[in-house]
Order: structure tokens, then sequence, then C-alpha cells
């Protein structure tokens, strides 16, 4: 998932977006089940919204989900080509529906933490948070190899 700074709520905070509550729902630990709903109207109400199909993709994909992800996912790179969580998600799907294409996500991705390894960690959590919350994620193991392959599987 994207981790987006979120207010606290604290004195002189704007309110929180929908999209802002619904990441702190999933950071808080919310299921996939119970916040797809909430991501799928905030897509509806901004169908631009390259975060909120970043984040869609990843809960469908949680949700063993992959042909909706593949969907979401590409709708999310279409939104954001230089976002590699959403580029992540999308080859997640592809894997989990045997698409072709696989390995020029995976170059694209390459490509930006080379460019910006700031993002690295940050991918590194997000791929830890899925193998948590899905232990069985055989596409996601795949995936942290040819990313990290120096992370122990």
């Amino acid at each position: 998932m994207i981790d987006d700074t979120i207010s606290n709520g604290g004195v002189g905070d704007e309110e929180q977006s929908p999209f802002e509550q619904a990441v702190a729902a999933y950071q808080k630990g919310g299921s996939a089940e119970a916040l797809l709903p909430t991501f799928l109207d905030i897509i509806r109400s901004a169908p631009n919204h390259g975060p909120a199909w970043t984040c869609l993709c990843w809960l469908q994909l949680l949700a063993s989900r992959p042909l909706a992800a593949l969907k979401s996912g590409r709708m999310a790179v279409r939104l954001n080509p230089q976002d590699p969580q959403a580029r992540l998600n999308l080859t997640l799907a592809m894997l989990d529906t045997n698409t072709k294409g696989v390995r020029e996500q995976i170059q694209h991705i390459q490509k930006m933490l080379t460019m910006a390894p700031e993002l690295k960690k940050e991918l590194q959590q997000s791929v830890a948070d899925g193998l948590e919350r899905r232990g069985d994620w055989q596409a996601l193991r795949k995936v942290r190899g040819w990313l990290f392959p120096s992370l122990p599987m």
C-alpha cells in the first residue's frame, strides 16, 4: 500500500480525505475485504486518483481477486507510470493470472529503484506487509527474490 503521511487529527490539522482515512484504516490492520468497498467508492468518485487505484489493486491481490487486480493495476500504472508500487501490484496481478509482460514490469521497477534508491525501503516494507497479511502469496515471494535477492527468503 501507499505510505502517505496521514494527519493524526490534532489541533490545526485539516480533516482527512476519504482516501487518507481508508489508508489509515489499512495501516491500523484493517482487512482487505473490509476496505475494498471503501476504495471502490473512492475511485467511483475520483476515477483519475492513481494512488487509490494502486491501493485497490493491492487489496484485490490480498483478497485473492487477481482478475480484478489486473484491471486495477493497469489503470494505476496508466495514471502514474513512475509509481513503483503500482508496477509491483500490476506485476503480481500478471503473475497470478499468467499474463505476459512480467519481465518488462520488473525491469521498470528495477530502473526506478536505481534512479530513486530512497523508494527501495518503502517497497520492501510493502512486500513485508503483503507477506505478513497473506503468507501463502507465492507470486510476491517470487517478485521479492527478483527485486531484493539479498533479503532472506
